[in-house]
């Protein structure tokens, strides 16, 4: 991203996927996808060998390694615990469960767990006491956990032997917040939650399906407040904001919005530097790349809201930054276009259009703009309303055979009718310059 936020056609912003401009999948991802190495253990004791077995066949399957910070990348962590730690975990839910296949389903409605929320949709059982209700943390501060989660199925798909996180900044799921927050320093606990509070409809991909429970085992490590900004180097800053940036990428692509917001709100905060501490000429290029990036998610946010004075002010705050920066442009130009100042629209569009002649987004906003300066009504799209990603995820797990003959039969058709609609559109670019000069 010139480009876009620490340490959850199409635009290439955080947004920036791909080389498209379809403003409902515009979020970047700029992460490094790594994996949690495994540490290899030499087992001579024989009765553990289905415990290798077990441990073979995660290894094996996409949803090994990946830790809860939903919002990022996976990322390589340092884990030197033995494999002996994970079968002691496995232990202690058969434990739990009395020694019975899974079932989530018993524990809801079990005695001898706590309820953390009134619908009973997350529970808690203490395996060893904290150090008392002083020890709580509270919201605001940071707190470190060791995490181990699985699925129903007994699928390990989270692990994170030192995940830190600070309470109410939407970091985290929202099992963990609620959960963590029950928790006693140095208190261990089972945490049972619904799809409610863990993933919800929309899962997460490759792993979690659709509304999937989870059951982790959690040891609150530590309770600290939260690190002061004024303290943190240009370097954390930019990696403390480039993990909001995810956070609030992770949200929009969910289409959960005010969250995006929220998140790209606090990467802006944290990447904007205290006027004590002055930067070096590298350092400050750094860090506007990085709010550049910020400031456009936001601004494609504001725009899902349709808060269109915040997409002015956001996309203008960019172009101070950047003079050619042809999505703060582009967006700029869309809005004025919504609100009637058509000359200014056709001034602005048009330099979008010179820095990105094959973006198919700016074409069509074009059209449009001319459409409305004519008097012509608005090409409408089609009555059938677009159902959201989760519904959609839904329909394809339940219909795998009419989704795949369906794409069969209307490929070629798909094919040609945007092979014209991209001849027509650069024909009408071509108009439009020409005009102009």
């Amino acid at each position: 991203m010139p480009q876009d936020i620490l340490q959850p056609g199409k635009i290439p912003d955080p947004i920036e996927h791909g080389t498209l401009w379809d403003a409902s999948l515009e979020l970047q991802d700029n992460g490094n996808i790594g994996k949690i190495p495994t540490v290899c253990v030499e087992e001579t004791d024989p009765q553990q060998d289905e415990y290798r077995e077990n441990e073979r066949l995660l290894q094996r399957i996409p949803s090994f390694g990946k830790t809860v910070k939903f919002i990022l990348p996976p990322i390589t962590i340092e884990d030197n615990a033995p494999q002996e730690e994970e079968m002691q975990f496995f232990q202690a839910v058969e434990d739990v469960l009395g020694g019975r296949a899974y079932s989530f389903k018993d524990i809801f409605s079990a005695g001898r767990w706590i309820d953390i929320t009134d619908d009973k949709l997350l529970r808690k059982k203490i395996l060893r006491p904290g150090r008392g209700e002083d020890s709580r943390p509270l919201p605001g501060q940071q707190v470190t956990v060791y995490l181990m989660g699985i699925l129903e199925d007994g699928t390990l798909v989270e692990k994170d032997p030192k995940l830190s996180f600070v309470l109410d900044e939407g970091d985290v799921i929202q099992a963990l917040e609620l959960g963590v927050r029950s928790m006693q320093l140095g208190e261990v606990a089972f945490l049972l939650t619904n799809g409610l509070y863990a993933f919800g409809l929309l899962g997460r991909d490759p792993d979690i399906s659709s509304d999937a429970s989870l059951l982790y085992k959690v040891t609150l490590l530590g309770v600290r407040d939260k690190p002061s900004l004024i303290a943190l180097t240009t370097a954390d800053r930019i990696a403390l904001g480039n993990q909001k940036r995810e956070c609030g990428n992770f949200h929009f692509e969910r289409e959960e919005y005010r969250s995006a917001m929220h998140s790209y709100s606090q990467a802006l905060t944290i990447l904007t530097p205290s006027t004590a501490d002055p930067l070096s000429s590298e350092e400050e290029e750094e860090i506007c790349e990085h709010r550049i990036k910020c400031l456009n998610n936001l601004a494609a946010t504001q725009l899902k809201l349709h808060h269109y004075d915040d997409v002015i002010n956001s996309c203008n705050a960019v172009l101070e930054m950047d003079i050619d920066n042809a999505k703060a442009l582009y967006r700029k130009g869309k809005v004025l276009s919504e609100r009637g100042d058509y000359e200014e629209a056709m001034s602005i569009l048009k330099q979008a259009l010179k820095l990105e002649p094959t973006t198919k987004a700016i074409h069509a906003e074009l059209s449009k703009l001319v459409r409305r300066q004519k008097g012509q009504p608005e090409v409408t799209k089609s009555l059938v309303r677009t159902k959201p990603k989760a519904h959609l995820k839904l329909r394809d797990d339940l219909n795998p055979l009419t989704r795949h003959s369906t794409k069969q039969r209307v490929t070629h058709r798909i094919l040609l009718i945007g092979a014209v609609a991209a001849a027509l559109l650069s024909l009408l670019a071509t108009f439009i310059l020409v005009q102009d000069t």
